[in-house]
């Protein structure tokens, strides 16, 4: 799975909020940085390239959907950044959080309960 640049990332979760939409649609739910039509249409075909979104054909038109789940993206998008910041290891991202303030001892004693209920 390739990386998303931080606007295809943006872009992507409107369409994963949408479901189905045409460019028009996607241009209406982005609030700050507005890019021209043409921009956001090159986006979109960027990420129709990259996998990520399919089309249905409406004569000239397109209605763009995700082909790729927010819930695969995240699993794939969290395993690189352990990887890539936390040497593989989910006790040193959560220190991280913890050290970070980012999340309480209340919230911890919830993921182990979490955890202690799988097994």
């Amino acid at each position: 799975m390739q990386k998303l640049t931080n606007k295809e990332e943006e872009i992507m979760h409107i369409l994963w909020k949408l479901e189905k939409a045409f460019v028009k649609d996607v241009m209406a739910e982005i609030k700050e940085d507005q890019p021209h039509y043409n921009t956001l249409s090159t986006i979109i075909r960027n990420l129709e390239e990259k996998g990520y979104v399919s089309h249905q054909a409406y004569g000239n038109t397109h209605q763009y959907f995700p082909i790729i789940s927010m819930e695969k993206y995240r699993k794939t998008f969290m395993n690189t950044a352990i990887e890539n910041y936390f040497n593989n290891s989910y006790k040193s991202m959560v220190s991280f959080f913890a050290e970070e303030e980012k999340i309480s001892a209340e919230e911890l004693r919830e993921i182990l309960a979490i955890i202690e209920k799988k097994k």
